[in-house]
């Protein structure tokens, strides 16, 4: 059976994956595969591996970093100027300040974004590297002339494409060792699907795969998600093309994590997401993010039931459609995610009552994973 280890912090956690990726009193990995849910800190933690890298000067200023990030910092460093006033000349603005973009203007990235890029959509773009803006045009089809439309407004899903896309472009720089990015040791990959059907995913994870089982790649890589199928597609995808390590990370308080080793365990994390909230009900610690990976739970068991709705799934209460309303209202508050606090005693109430229900209806197989000679304790 697969070691739960236990940690205080994201930073010793970020430390125990580069112990990982160098070796460090256990076999080096090329890779290092995790889910999470959302609300756990994935994206904190991309940013404590980055940190961890970093070496600085008298002056504490960077001097040398390790790590080529993809996070919602670096969605960020893409700006859009609608313009509101005229709504006619649209562009996405890029942060040239950072470092994500060294060399941009030499290194003519078209080629390489366009080859990404096509694989989703239709569209086609044109980077201005003197002002470090970019717009998008579309051809059509009117009257059997085809004709363009330029300056377009893409889609979110279209947007996180183009900048999934650009960050592609960059890496087959760093792994092709392009003096701009020799400076990269690590790939460091969180949670690049947002706003993205399926099928876009599965296109995504199998790019992804392509680019880092590349053979003369020596880059290590770290990938983090919330999304079971994505995890899926790239857990076969890599397969025994690198040695690797697949996790589940959960947080259970504001300074405990655990950190689920898998194995070659098949994707069940949702077992071990209830035998976590199993124990969190016994403690009566319910926090309010813990609604998070409970409505997480229903949703998948609807999905696979073919249910339309997830009150489909909460039996034996009196009005199924109101807790399954009290459910979405206390899992999607923003204070779930970024503010912590223990439920009061009528909501905790209320989750034990839905999570009951649950478990009434659908019997689950609960192996004994939380098991104290299972653990391992890490500070």
């Amino acid at each position: 059976m697969s070691t739960i280890e236990k940690f205080n912090n994201l930073a010793d956690i970020a430390s125990h994956f580069r112990k990982d990726l160098t070796g460090d009193h256990r076999p080096m990995k090329d890779l290092i595969l995790f889910f999470a849910h959302n609300g756990t800190g994935k994206t904190r933690l991309s940013m404590e591996f980055n940190q961890a890298g970093k070496q600085f000067d008298v002056d504490g200023n960077v001097a040398a970093r390790d790590t080529l990030y993809f996070n919602a910092f670096t969605e960020d460093l893409f700006s859009w100027n609608n313009d509101l006033e005229n709504d006619t000349n649209r562009f996405i603005k890029l942060n040239s300040d950072s470092i994500f973009f060294k060399g941009l203007h030499e290194l003519d990235l078209d080629v390489k974004i366009e080859s990404f890029f096509h694989n989703y959509t239709d569209l086609t773009f044109d980077i201005n590297y003197k002002t470090s803006t970019v717009t998008f045009l579309r051809s059509i089809v009117i009257d059997g002339t085809e004709q363009k439309v330029e300056n377009i407004k893409i889609s979110r899903g279209e947007e996180n494409l183009f900048i999934w896309c650009f960050f592609l472009a960059i890496c087959q720089l760093a792994i092709d060792k392009d003096p701009a990015y020799d400076w990269v040791k690590y790939i460091y990959i969180d949670d690049p699907i947002s706003s993205l059907d399926e099928n876009n995913a599965i296109s995504v994870a199998c790019d992804l795969a392509n680019l880092v089982t590349r053979e003369d790649n020596e880059t290590k890589t770290v990938i983090s998600t919330h999304h079971s199928l994505f995890f899926n597609v790239l857990y076969n995808e890599f397969g025994r093309k690198l040695k690797n390590k697949r996790y589940f990370l959960h947080f259970k308080d504001p300074d405990e994590y655990s950190l689920h080793d898998t194995g070659d365990t098949p994707f069940f994390q949702h077992i071990a997401i209830l035998s976590e909230l199993k124990q969190v009900v016994e403690s009566n610690k319910i926090y309010t993010y813990h609604f998070n990976a409970l409505r997480s739970i229903l949703e998948k068991t609807a999905g696979f039931f073919g249910y339309d709705k997830i009150d489909k799934c909460i039996h034996g209460l009196e009005d199924e459609i109101l807790f399954e309303r009290a459910l979405q209202l206390f899992s999607h508050g923003k204070y779930s995610i970024f503010d912590p606090k223990e439920m009061e005693d009528d909501n905790k109430s209320l989750f034990k009552r839905i999570l009951d229900g649950f478990l009434s209806k659908y019997e689950f197989y609960f192996p004994d994973i939380f098991n104290e000679e299972n653990t391992e304790e890490t500070t």
